[in-house]
Formats: structure tokens, sequence, C-alpha cells
């Protein structure tokens, strides 16, 4: 079965591409992938998704929503709980 197939975050045609990374993200990301039997292509794409819809956040949005975090971390954490 081609890639895509199964994941439908490659269901897309995929185009292939080359970059440098640093040892540890690439491992981290590798291992990220087999233990969630998923594809490094498919937990990049996720990655590169994630990032870029920060990314498009209002920097004002993003910078209140950053503060709030900041000065209320520790009652965060305690409701994360």
């Amino acid at each position: 079965m081609p890639t895509g197939e199964s994941d439908p975050v490659l269901a897309m045609k995929a185009v292939k591409f080359s970059s440098q990374m640093r040892p540890d993200l690439l491992e981290e990301l590798r291992r990220v992938a087999s233990e969630s039997g998923r594809t490094l292509a498919s937990v990049l794409n996720e990655a590169t998704e994630l990032y870029l819809q920060q990314a498009r956040v209002r920097p004002a949005f993003r910078d209140a929503a950053e503060a709030v975090m900041d000065e209320d971390a520790e009652l965060l954490q305690r409701l994360a709980r």
C-alpha cells in the first residue's frame, strides 16, 4: 500500500525535499514517530502544520496569551493535573 493511502496526513501527493536539522531534534522526531506507529513524514507534516498555525496567530493575541501563561503558570499547572 502506498504511504499516503494509510496516512491521512500524507493523503495528498508528497513532495521530496532536502534540508538539515539538529541531530537531537531528528532523533526525537524519529522516536515520536516510532512510538506512535507513524511515519517520520507524517510527524513532520503535523509539526509543520502546527507551527504554521501558531505563526499565523496575531502577535498581540499571542503576546497576551504568553503573558497570562507566564503570570499564571503555577495555577495552570495545578489545573492541568
